[in-house]
């Protein structure tokens, strides 16, 4: 099936609007849409991200080894190009961000192989940036 790449949207609660405001259009870049008093857009990479504020978060979840690595089994992310997420990383790391999972590729030598990183935003959401040398690797078994 060859469908035109559509935008998504994902909705996040968060405990604190402020500081995962700050998180994600000031670290991240993402650009502010519409607001209102208790939920914030985002233009995450083209997407759309609504952050929902909550009394409480339910952040701890479960994970899986991939590769080496825990993996938390319920994340999202971007897929970039490879220059986007080497920049990304760079910044990361200059602001000492904590990392869940450490800049690194990920299968390497193998198909899939891909770069790689996790963070939590400031609520506990976590996020996965990672790039293709090959982007046809995106989907290959």
């Amino acid at each position: 099936m060859n469908v035109a790449l559509r935008p998504f949207h994902l909705a996040l609660p968060v405990t604190d609007l402020g500081t995962s405001e700050a998180f994600y259009c000031g670290l991240l870049g993402c650009a502010k849409g519409r607001t209102a008093s208790r939920w914030i857009d985002l233009n995450f990479f083209g997407h759309q991200v609504t952050l929902h504020l909550v009394d409480a978060s339910d952040a701890a979840a479960a994970a899986n080894p991939v590769d080496g690595d825990s993996v938390p089994a319920r994340h999202f992310g971007i897929v970039l190009e490879m220059a986007d997420w080497q920049s990304l990383a760079a910044r990361l790391e200059e602001a000492n961000s904590k990392f869940l999972i450490s800049p690194r590729i990920r299968f390497k030598g193998e198909v899939g192989e891909q770069a790689t990183l996790f963070i939590l935003d400031p609520c506990g959401n976590a996020l996965e940036f990672k790039s293709f040398a090959d982007t046809a690797q995106l989907f290959a078994t």
